[in-house]
């Protein structure tokens, strides 16, 4: 059986997970240096999913007018 199209979501997973992979952690690992080549692959420490946050939109600045004119 499938599911029906207006159930689907069209996203899908855009939004941010907080739980990642063991191939996500192993790169995450990595990166910082806490794991290497050789090393197990079961029992690794936990690594946290860091959130980003939407700032405010720096507004363009346009061309520049002289008000001594």
């Amino acid at each position: 059986m499938s599911i029906h199209k207006s159930l689907k979501i069209a996203a899908g997973m855009a939004r941010m997970r907080n739980v990642f992979t063991r191939f996500e952690r192993l790169q995450k690992l990595q990166d910082t240096g806490r794991w290497g080549e050789g090393d197990a692959v079961y029992g690794l420490p936990k690594v946290r999913a860091t959130v980003v946050k939407a700032g405010k939109k720096k507004k363009k600045k346009g061309p520049e007018k002289e008000e001594g004119k």
